[in-house]
């Protein structure tokens, strides 16, 4: 694949490289007396130069004839120089930040890529929120690749969005220069059973020789899997299992080991890789979704890094999984993910290998970070006023809340969701039935839930309850409620609820706690009911605020926020509550709330 992220095309700077690595022309930039991490052989080299003009690699070894009265020379002091990493599956808005603040973030933890999915932005505005958020990357010097949303919606039919994406919109986008590949095909059942416009979504991506990325989180390895793999998609990033991960290297399919900031499968599907004699060039390392304290307090990448050498990785194993094999994934191997003469100069410096200590960063041969701080400029970027406006419900009232039901008891269906796991149990449970309505019971911890269309003023609103949350009063709403992004509310009582709810469609969307009718902490996300326009330390200080909001009111979930953001994503088993009703996503169906 034509690669569209480096300084310049290798066939117009390819003589320059020659006469620098031949010693006839000097570098721009030399880093001198390295140890060299090389993910082509999975080895340490010693005493190492790299030489770089026209924003690529020209040489490596020693390098002291091709510095020039201009070149500029790093000393890394035995320091380690390793490719600068990349994010093999990453949704950005899932930061609450805007491209340009999440590059300000990313970079100094020694990210020059990231693999990005915007199915949030889409879902809310279709493909011109995409090419507004890829508007704001192109100013920073992160080089953001997009993988075209395949499920607008995530599970056609289930759910309402603000957009739909179809073939044609993914053969449009498929001759952007910004384009990598296919997001997360989330609509598995729509590949195994050969649904057409689902193989239609994936067969552009196929015609046009690019990458199909995958999302089969079914706990299965048989048949379906392979089919999965048949039709195409090249890797997956939702193995929370150990057997998952491996079966999925074994058939060739990269594995995205995740660690965001609520999904921590790290530990369980590393031991793919560290119990087990494989080759590891089919597994990654992935965030998926990660919050601006995760960003600001652990990093990015390195922290990922960090982590899997923590579970038994080797170091340098651990930097192949977010560099050369990210690269391969993708078809780029051949111009990034190593450091290699022609690939792109994105490299990093590293003190301590074993903390994965980034001290500085190059990004196609710029030093654009140095100790923790991007030191490269980001051009300002303002989103236009329809990206604002995406709040469109009508403000309601308790009477929109209820659940009505008859007699004096009542089995109902409720959603318990897994502390920092993607997936939820259904339980069915016996609630009391009072003035012909069931309510919530914190202290049984049983919350109301609503889901309600936000794109369209006269919308539906689908019903439930959920549990583990551990809150016995007050309400949460949020307009971050993946993949469709309608307002998601849950509650102990109506009045809170529709406080909250009325909250967020006063800002625009974002996060709002509320407990006795008093708004306790408040994220407002105006970007597509997604993304703050603030920088990261003041959203990080605000997302922190909200969080022990949600300690004082009860719940110890890690990221509490994206374990309810889950609630209506109807791909996920077992159950989920979309703005239609509630789905059984074992087997796709609607069911009752009130089984009896």
């Amino acid at each position: 694949m034509i690669n569209h992220f480096c300084k310049w095309p290798l066939w117009e700077c390819s003589t320059a490289l020659v006469d620098v690595a031949m010693g006839r022309r000097p570098a721009d930039l030399v880093v001198r007396g390295a140890q060299l991490v090389n993910v082509c052989t999975r080895e340490i080299l010693p005493d190492t130069d790299v030489a770089v003009v026209c924003g690529r690699i020209a040489r490596v070894g020693d390098c002291a004839d091709t510095i020039g009265p201009d070149t500029r020379v790093i000393d890394a002091g035995g320091r380690y120089l390793a490719p600068a990493f990349l994010d093999g599956h990453i949704h950005i808005e899932s930061s609450m930040l805007t491209a340009g603040e999440y590059a300000r973030a990313v970079v100094p933890h020694g990210t020059s890529g990231v693999f990005a999915d915007p199915h949030e932005i889409c879902n809310v505005l279709g493909l011109f929120g995409v090419r507004c958020m890829l508007d704001d990357a192109a100013g920073t010097p992160l080089k953001v690749m997009m993988t075209t949303p395949s499920c607008v919606p995530a599970v056609p039919g289930f759910e309402d969005t603000g957009a739909h994406i179809g073939p044609e919109e993914v053969r449009e986008t498929m001759s952007w220069e910004e384009c990598v590949g296919l997001g997360e095909m989330m609509n598995f059942p729509g590949v195994i059973y050969a649904a057409p416009e689902t193989h239609a979504i994936v067969g552009e991506t196929l015609r046009a020789g690019k990458t199909v990325t995958g999302h089969y989180s079914m706990p299965e390895t048989g048949k379906g899997l392979n089919a999965y793999i048949a039709a195409g998609v090249r890797c997956c990033h939702e193995s929370t299992r150990e057997e998952d991960a491996l079966a999925k290297m074994r058939m060739g399919m990269y594995a995205l080991i995740r660690e965001g900031s609520a999904w921590h499968d790290l530990r369980e599907v590393i031991r793919a890789v560290t119990r087990h004699e494989v080759d590891s060039r089919y597994a990654c390392l992935i965030s998926d979704d990660t919050h601006p304290e995760t960003l600001r307090g652990l990093g990015h990448l390195d922290h990922i890094v960090r982590r899997a050498i923590e579970e038994g990785c080797d170091p340098v194993t651990a930097i192949q999984m977010v560099t050369v094999n990210v690269a391969t994934c993708f078809g780029l191997d051949h111009e990034m993910g190593s450091i290699a003469p022609s690939k792109c100069a994105d490299m990093v410096l590293i003190d301590d290998l074993t903390a994965c200590h980034v001290t500085d960063v190059f990004v196609n041969g710029d030093h654009v970070a140095k100790d923790g701080r991007l030191t490269a400029e980001v051009r300002p970027y303002t989103y236009p006023a329809q990206a604002v406006d995406s709040v469109k419900m009508a403000r309601i009232g308790t009477r929109d809340l209820r659940i009505g039901a008859a007699g004096t008891r009542a089995t109902v269906r409720v959603i318990e969701v897994i502390p920092a796991k993607v997936g939820s149990i259904e339980r069915l449970v016996e609630m009391p039935v009072s003035g012909g309505e069931i309510k919530a019971d914190g202290e049984r911890d049983i919350l109301k839930a609503a889901v309600f269309d936000r794109y369209h003023a006269d919308g539906t609103c689908g019903m439930g309850f959920v549990s583990g949350f551990g809150i016995k009063r007050g309400a949460l709403a949020q307009t971050v409620a993946h993949d469709a992004h309608n307002m998601l509310v849950v509650g102990s009582n109506d009045e809170d609820m529709a406080l909250a709810v009325n909250t967020l469609i006063d800002s625009h969307g974002g996060l709002v706690a509320v407990m006795d009718g008093k708004v306790l902490g408040h994220v407002p996300l105006p970007i597509a009911g997604l993304m703050s326009d603030k920088p990261l330390d003041e959203v990080a200080g605000e997302v922190a605020a909200l969080e022990q909001v949600w300690k004082e009111m009860g719940c110890t979930l890690p990221s509490p926020f994206m374990t309810m953001a889950l609630i209506p994503l109807a791909c996920l088993p077992e159950l989920r509550l979309t703005n239609r009703g509630l789905v059984d996503c074992r087997t796709f169906n609607f069911v009752d709330l009130i089984v009896k």
